[in-house]
């Protein structure tokens, strides 16, 4: 969902986005005209989506979120003293966990001076902005819901040092094509000297990525098919969610992991706010998003044009994940 561009809003407030149906409705009729019929994986993350997907977090075959959170516990410190941000911005907020030990990196080196989340979720946005006022009460932290694609001039003009945060492997859920203009239209709002620290999932064996997108539980399964219920409840679509099987596979010569809705008999499905009636075929596949593997060398081969260059990577002992600084100004090392 985009924003329009908005006056600052008070500490602790969210800026309203545009309409969400107008949107949704837009996005639906142009990923179910192509051939790879397709559903952005932003509307995953509703209320429902949203705690689904903390559940997922917790599920033991799912490593990034635990990988994570014990690599920036050990290096928020160097971060911090790296960067010297007065200003710090999530994209993505979540619940806000991760994003507290890099607070309280720069807080102890007492360059902080205000925070900004962004996120799709105003109702996960809003808690935590409400939990991050509490916990540093002397911080100006203000909310702007919106799609991290489409936020960026909320975030304002330029002017204290940032260090934007882009946490969780979220930069994977966009094609290796669009993250250079992607990273080129963030540096936009964002001056030379700032900071970008972005987290990468890293290639590995396939048989991990795979288990970990096909938890045992069934979480991910939920959490992708509430997306149709989304679809029901917003758009007055009609989807079955019974008649569609989830699907997710580790796809080796593109390095990212494939996840599907797969139509189980062929079924019309009608969608009134897009004024769309959609076929599918018995066995056709929906896709609702890919998360792309990076090793350090094919995520920075990206980086050139972008106004980026990497400054330090940051990874776990079995080299599951990883973090890479990334300084805002220009594209040599």
């Amino acid at each position: 969902m985009s924003l329009e561009s908005e006056p600052p809003s008070p500490p602790g407030s969210v800026v309203a986005s545009d309409p969400f149906v107008a949107r949704f409705a837009e996005d639906l009729r142009e990923g179910l005209s192509r051939p790879l019929k397709t559903i952005p994986c932003k509307y995953l993350y509703d209320d429902r989506g949203s705690e689904l997907f903390e559940e997922i977090t917790r599920q033991p075959e799912y490593y990034p979120t635990r990988t994570e959170e014990g690599i920036l516990e050990r290096i928020a410190p160097d971060v911090a003293a790296r960067t010297g941000a007065s200003e710090l911005i999530e994209l993505g907020s979540g619940a806000g966990r991760k994003v507290r030990l890099l607070l309280d990196a720069l807080a102890r080196a007492r360059t902080l001076r205000s925070c900004a989340l962004l996120d799709i979720n105003e109702t996960f946005l809003g808690a935590s902005v409400a939990r991050l006022r509490d916990a540093y009460p002397g911080v100006d932290v203000r909310g702007i819901h919106a799609d991290f694609l489409q936020g960026f001039d909320s975030l304002g003009p330029p002017g204290a040092r940032r260090l934007v945060v882009f946490l969780a492997g979220t930069i994977g859920n966009l094609h290796p094509a669009e993250v250079p203009p992607f990273l080129a239209r963030l540096g936009s709002r964002m001056e030379r000297g700032d900071f970008l620290l972005v987290g990468l999932d890293l290639v590995k064996a396939k048989a991990r990525l795979d288990a970990a997108y096909n938890d045992a539980a069934g979480v991910t399964a939920e959490f992708i098919k509430n997306v149709l219920e989304v679809a029901n409840r917003e758009l007055g679509a009609d989807f079955d969610p019974a008649a569609f099987d989830y699907v997710a596979w580790y796809d080796e010569a593109r390095a990212w992991v494939d996840i599907r809705l797969r139509s189980r008999r062929a079924q019309r499905v009608r969608v009134p706010a897009a004024s769309l009636v959609v076929d599918f075929e018995a066995g056709e596949d929906m896709r609702v998003e890919i998360s792309c593997k990076y090793t350090r060398e094919s995520f920075e081969r990206l980086l050139p044009g972008t106004g980026f260059a990497p400054r330090a990577f940051y990874t776990d002992a079995e080299s599951l994940f990883a973090l890479d600084l990334l300084e805002h100004g220009k594209d040599e090392r």
